[in-house]
């Protein structure tokens, strides 16, 4: 998969992630609109954009489009972190985590679920 989504993309598809179901634009709008401000209009030309890029898929339903994710949340997320770790750690995690904890960024709960992790791993 080599899906580049904008960050204004990423809220609309997280968006028709949520909902589980096919949303109109206006629906889409609704749930994005009061956090953005965005208007209808602007939805509809990110969903344009992400069905030309085929993040999404579209049918007609009587005189409104149902638009519909082509990709899960977790495949794209799955793509886009280890895009992210190539990117900026060249390919490993542990510089990730270390700057993570440099920065105070890992709670006791990160740090237990990374701890649970690698016990896991290591069996």
């Amino acid at each position: 998969m080599d899906l580049r989504i904008s960050e204004a993309e990423l809220e609309v598809m997280e968006a028709l992630w949520s909902a589980g179901h096919p949303l109109t634009a206006a629906e889409a709008a609704d749930r994005i609109g009061a956090e953005r401000g965005w208007t209808l209009a602007t939805v509809k030309t990110m969903l344009s954009r992400l069905a030309a890029k085929g993040a999404v898929k579209h049918r007609e339903d009587g005189r409104r489009f149902l638009y519909s994710p082509t990709i899960k949340r977790e495949a794209y997320v799955g793509h886009e972190s280890v895009r992210f770790v190539e990117r900026l750690f060249g390919g490993r995690i542990s510089p990730l985590v270390a700057r993570l904890a440099e920065e105070d960024a890992l709670d006791d709960e990160d740090i237990a679920a990374i701890e649970a992790l690698l016990k896991e791993l290591k069996s």
